[in-house]
């Protein structure tokens, strides 16, 4: 028997795949908008943190 018999016998197994888009898709989109609106000072001071050589 192969494994994707296994998860067809499975009840309910097709709300996972959906469960993982969405998480995906709001992590993708919650780190999107950090980048977007994000302080740009910050992100200057840690662009430059590896040639800042006075640390």
């Amino acid at each position: 028997m192969k494994f994707i018999n296994y998860l067809e016998s499975i009840s309910g197994i097709g709300i996972y795949p959906l469960i993982s888009l969405i998480v995906f898709v709001g992590f993708f989109a919650l780190v999107t908008l950090y980048i977007i609106k994000g302080n740009k000072n910050h992100f200057e001071k840690l662009r430059n943190l590896p040639l800042n050589e006075k640390n």
